[in-house]
């Protein structure tokens, strides 16, 4: 099952998506509440085609907070090496957290907006984590019960600037740096220990940024335990779980898309500020 958040030419709406059998194509079947307030919503008994006119795909959740992992998988950690952005060789011990805030969320098709303080923003392709249930000091073998499902990531950094600065405030955490989407994917429904991660930029794969959350240091259930010892997750947060290998320089007029099998695609372009 797949859950949506789109606009109509109004305010947000929530809807599950679901494919026709005789014309193939995704459609939006409208729900009459927020489920991820509590409430127990229902099908409207409207129907939209995805590609239809004024539907537009939005941010699927707007969380309170996101978590993302740095160097979470070897590769990654290898890579920042060799490109002189990072001193230590290979992936730390521990887990490295870092935050972005609610305003640097994004959907579908929105622009990512380049900063006018940095020259060199990346593109980090991600599987991400939506939280569920309210979750606080969660022991690793029940983590899964409090996740939702999950969704597409780019973790956008600003790679110039998080060399410079002490934290990644401004690094990971300008506007427009966090563009989740297109839906989620519940989390019975993804093979989330194997999910397999792709990125595209100018209509090109970057074979070098794909990779599988099979080769995570830090699985998805210690992610959630380790965060949630020291911080309240809320229904609607995000937990970025880590890119998989290489990331890339972006330019204004690029376009990115992240593809995670089983989620679909998370498609943006770069404008200048």
């Amino acid at each position: 099952m797949r859950l949506a958040r789109f606009s109509l030419n109004d305010a947000p709406r929530y809807a599950f998506v679901q494919k026709d059998p005789v014309d193939g194509k995704d459609y939006l079947i409208e729900l009459d509440g927020h489920p991820l307030a509590g409430d127990q919503v229902k099908p409207t008994g409207n129907r939209y085609a995805v590609d239809a006119d004024g539907v537009r795909l939005l941010a699927p959740v707007i969380p309170s907070k996101v978590y993302g992992l740095a160097k979470n998988y070897e590769a990654h950690a290898q890579f920042m090496h060799e490109a002189g952005h990072s001193e230590i060789a290979h992936a730390p011990e521990n887990m490295v957290i870092f935050t972005k805030p609610s305003t640097s969320v994004i959907g579908p098709d929105d622009p990512i907006v380049y900063p006018a303080c940095s020259k060199d923003m990346n593109f980090e392709p991600e599987v991400a984590v939506v939280m569920g249930r309210i979750a606080k000091n969660v022991p690793v073998e029940k983590a899964m019960d409090y996740v939702l499902g999950f969704t597409c990531v780019n973790d956008v950094t600003l790679r110039d600037l998080q060399g410079l600065d002490p934290t990644w405030t401004r690094a990971k955490g300008f506007d427009t740096s966090c563009p989740l989407g297109p839906w989620i994917v519940m989390r019975d429904d993804l093979d989330w220990k194997d999910a397999k991660i792709s990125f595209t930029l100018n209509g090109e794969d970057v074979p070098m940024a794909s990779g599988t959350t099979a080769n995570l240091i830090h699985g998805i259930p210690e992610q959630i335990a380790a965060i949630s010892s020291f911080s309240t997750l809320l229904p609607g947060d995000v937990i970025m779980t880590g890119t998989p290998n290489a990331s890339g320089h972006l330019d204004p007029g690029d376009e990115t898309i992240v593809h995670v099998e089983g989620i679909g695609d998370l498609r943006n372009v770069i404008v200048r500020a």
